[in-house]
């Protein structure tokens, strides 16, 4: 995408970057949005259906723009000639289509997993936590698969046969996607939204600083429960404080001659209260996420010293820098089939838990492997400026030293088992934890995660790089960066 806008729109490397990762963050922060409208307002069909008509609107536009010639500036040779920069109305046009789908990517991602999850789950089955977490693996084998076949099949269209083919491609896809899923809607089982949490949330902390001097009830009779679910008759022992936010404290007062509150500002219900927990609960575990997606961010670092070592597999085949990120995917395409057909089994027989190993396990076993990966991509990084020194090549960064860029891919393949387990492992445990009517937000919290990582990578990459660029120099300041980058993300 990048080159279409240097070569389409006649941008700086900087500004298309900008947009770029501007559009990248703006898609990822609009799944909390997307999540509160689908689990409190419209439900989770009515955002999946509102969210591919907008996407196929966004890509459909942009296709446009390859293929109607006044949409962009004209063609010329940014190298010879003064191109033209592009109209106001032609941004609007452009940045229009990345907006649509933004929106698109931000009603789907977070709803897409939990509706196929509301279509498995089954309270009934005892196996329902087993087929749970298969379907959580094959979900991300099916992306895998499909970025697959994006960084490949449509590259190469893009590559080969221009712009209009390789935007027109992922229209007719979208197409198809959108038709399939709306023709299946009489089959999906739809879970109705609940209330919005948002305001519960507020009702629950200021109805419990008001209760803040009354004392617990031994028992369930002295809390408001409203719901037919057993498990709601009284609230857990787990931030206790809360519970004061259901205590009934004059049942004539505060309660309707139908059971229902009087005044939700004035008594919550034990359902409420739990929901809001299931948040609280999450969020420490929620926040370690966010350094394992940050070392995902930092890739890019991995791709420029791709292009500065020998990437040659055969004298006459070299591997393109861009291209090693594919080895991370094909890495998860391929473990996740074999964790859950091969590994849950054996690991069953020996743990005792039907999904071999717990969400928490996973998540932990995710933070190690990324930290491993990490420090692996610091010490190949020391090799490679050794390597470079030795053959009088720390000036010229962008020179190719004597080291085979294969030396890259353990850290990538550590890097996307860290994901494998850690990114599987939260969006399980999300939807464990929350409420059925709250898993749209669950699965929010994973895409919300990238967004933040994203830009705390960001940043943490430009302050390292204003440190240490006065005793670096300015041609070394990227490598140097990259080695200071990775080990601050171990330590964290």
């Amino acid at each position: 995408m990048i080159f279409y806008l240097m070569n389409g729109y006649h941008m700086e490397a900087a500004t298309g970057s900008t947009i770029l990762f501007t559009w990248s963050a703006f898609s990822k922060s609009l799944a909390v949005f997307g999540a509160l409208l689908s689990d409190f307002y419209l439900g989770r069909f009515r955002v999946i259906a509102f969210g591919s008509f907008s996407s196929l609107l966004g890509i459909t536009l942009l296709w446009l723009t390859a293929m109607i010639p006044w949409l962009k500036p004209p063609p010329c040779n940014q190298l010879n000639d003064n191109c033209n920069s592009a109209t106001p109305a032609q941004l609007a046009v452009l940045l229009t289509s990345l907006g649509l789908i933004s929106v698109g990517a931000g009603c789907i991602r977070p709803c897409s997993i939990a509706f196929g999850a509301d279509q498995l789950h089954n309270k009934e089955n005892p196996d329902n936590d087993r087929v749970l977490q298969s379907f959580f693996n094959w979900y991300y084998s099916s992306i895998g698969v499909s970025t697959v076949i994006a960084l490949t099949f449509i590259a190469y269209i893009q590559d080969h046969l221009g712009w209009k083919f390789g935007f027109g491609v992922p229209v007719i896809l979208m197409v198809f996607s959108s038709l399939m899923f709306v023709l299946g809607s009489s089959l999906y089982i739809r879970v109705k939204p609940g209330k919005n949490l948002l305001t519960g949330f507020v009702q629950v902390l200021v109805v419990a600083f008001k209760n803040r001097c009354l004392t617990l009830p031994t028992d369930s009779v002295g809390y408001y429960n409203h719901s037919s679910d057993p498990k709601f008759l009284a609230p857990t022992s787990e931030l206790r404080c809360l519970n004061k936010a259901c205590i009934i404290r004059d049942p004539n007062r505060d309660l309707n001659s139908d059971g229902s509150t009087s005044n939700p500002w004035s008594l919550c219900s034990v359902e409420q209260v739990e929901s809001v927990k299931s948040l609280l609960r999450v969020i420490p575990l929620w926040s370690t996420g966010i350094m394992i997606l940050m070392s995902m961010e930092q890739t890019s670092f991995s791709t420029l010293q791709a292009n500065t070592m020998d990437r040659h597999i055969t004298p006459n085949f070299e591997i393109p820098a861009g291209t090693f990120s594919v080895f991370t995917i094909v890495t998860l395409t391929i473990w996740l089939p074999v964790y859950d057909c091969l590994l849950v089994p054996i690991l069953a027989r020996y743990t005792g838990q039907l999904r071999g190993l717990s969400p928490k396990v996973r998540m932990g076993i995710g933070l190690v492997l990324s930290c491993m990966a990490m420090a692996m991509a610091a010490a190949t990084e020391m090799i490679r400026r050794r390597i470079a020194t030795k053959q009088g090549l720390e000036d010229q960064p962008a020179a190719t030293v004597n080291m085979s860029a294969l030396w890259l891919l353990p850290q990538y393949v550590l890097l996307r088992l860290a994901e494998a387990f850690n990114g599987i492992g939260q969006n399980e445990f999300y939807y464990s934890q929350f409420p059925k009517s709250m898993s749209s937000l669950a699965g929010a919290l994973f895409t919300l995660g990238l967004a933040l990582s994203g830009l705390a990578g960001s940043l943490l990459v430009n302050v390292v790089n204003s440190v240490s660029q006065p005793k670096e120099g300015k041609k070394a300041g990227c490598q140097a960066t990259s080695i200071k980058v990775t080990w601050i993300i171990i330590m964290d």
